[in-house]
């Protein structure tokens, strides 16, 4: 096996695919680094040089994912609010493409708790990197909108995620940008014509007529167009 082919995204995730199966039926405290070596066909030096460790490879198609994420908002060509929708719709693909192994890794980091850890870990850095990106290219943007754009963008998304794995036939792809271009509207991060979050029809699904007596402070009218735009 040539250094290519063990350092190619391809031959990483089925690392992942083959460390799963493992842990699946014989348990992750069972599994030994020397099992998941030769069911992928590397030998244990290679496993550690590649992977780390047990818990480090079942996480291992995320770096390749950050990678792409990373990719995604150095190169969209639109607003920046609607940059960070789109990468969220890179990592949502990722696993929609490959549910079966989402659902079995779901399963395992489930039933360990150092795992449970580990993946709360990896969603702060997707959460990191959607600030960091939003800070370099809005300065001037208040920090607590950035951090409240993210989280809602990001809560949003992780629980769709966790509906699709568990077989939700409502979460979808079409259903996350539906969801994401709301929280756009709702926090006044209205993107260019033609980004996720610009989309003119979804623009339009949200127009909202709100009434408020005369003197009314303009906070709470803010909060008033708020609580409308989250409805139904």
């Amino acid at each position: 096996m040539s250094v290519a082919d063990v350092d190619s995204a391809g031959f990483r995730m089925r690392v992942v695919a083959e460390s799963i199966r493992l842990f699946s039926e014989h348990g992750y405290e069972s599994t030994t680094v020397e099992q998941i070596a030769s069911a992928a066909g590397m030998s244990r030096r290679t496993f550690f040089r590649q992977f780390g460790s047990k818990e480090d490879v079942i996480f291992a198609d995320h770096e390749s994912l950050l990678g792409q994420v990373d990719d995604t908002l150095a190169s969209y060509v639109g607003d920046p609010w609607s940059a960070v929708c789109a990468a969220a719709e890179v990592v949502f693909r990722h696993f929609e493409r490959d549910r079966d192994l989402a659902v079995r890794r779901a399963q395992v980091v489930q039933e360990v708790p150092a795992l449970r850890d580990r993946e709360l870990v990896t969603t702060y850095r997707y959460q990191g990197a959607f600030e960091e990106f939003l800070r370099r290219r809005l300065p001037d943007e208040p920090p607590v909108h950035i951090v409240a754009y993210v989280a809602a963008i990001t809560g949003t998304h992780n629980y769709l995620l966790r509906q699709m794995i568990r077989g939700d036939a409502d979460a979808t792809l079409e259903r996350l940008r539906r969801e994401l271009a709301r929280i756009a509207v709702a926090l006044g991060a209205r993107g260019s014509v033609g980004g996720a979050v610009g989309d003119p029809e979804l623009l339009q699904q949200q127009v909202t007529v709100v009434t408020y007596p005369a003197g009314t402070s303009p906070d709470e009218v803010a909060r008033r167009v708020a609580d409308e735009l989250r409805k139904p």
